[in-house]
């Protein structure tokens, strides 16, 4: 199996508002960026969208470092809230249904395909990739307002 660094990253225009998100993906000597706009959304579906998209990318089952800076995402795996979801019937624990339940779905059908280790990184900081991501989702956004 093929190890791949994932980066992703999300972002929003007001929230809601004109979304955008991006990921970069490293394997060896090799990187690709890829990034995408929706015109009404939230800052948490840009970070699920762009974890969702970056998973999506890779053409065989591959083990995954996916390093993102939202906690919404990153702790759904390590604090096991996926699991209670699904056995409580996609409901959070304040007995509300789950936002973001079709990407959450799309996720977990990925990570059956890939070994994906979560990892949260601080946002806006020090880690170039995380910036780049952010980079990236934000011109996005503008690209697509300036048509």
């Amino acid at each position: 199996m093929k190890t791949v660094e994932i980066y992703t990253d999300g972002a929003c225009s007001g929230n809601p508002g004109p979304g955008g998100w991006a990921a970069l993906l490293f394997h060896e000597d090799h990187q690709r960026e890829i990034s995408g706009f929706e015109p009404h959304t939230t800052n948490q579906r840009m970070e699920l969208r762009a974890a969702v998209e970056g998973l999506k990318a890779l053409k065989y089952p591959c083990r995954v470092k996916l390093y993102s800076d939202s906690a919404y995402l990153i702790n759904a795996f390590r604090q096991n809230w996926i699991d209670a979801w699904l056995a409580n019937g996609w409901l959070n624990s304040q007995k509300k249904p789950v936002e973001n339940r079709d990407l959450w779905e799309e996720i977990i059908r990925l990570t059956q395909v890939h070994q994906v280790e979560w990892i949260k990184v601080p946002g806006h900081r020090d880690n170039q990739y995380n910036n780049r991501c952010d980079l990236l989702a934000r011109n996005a956004i503008k690209e697509h307002l300036a048509q």
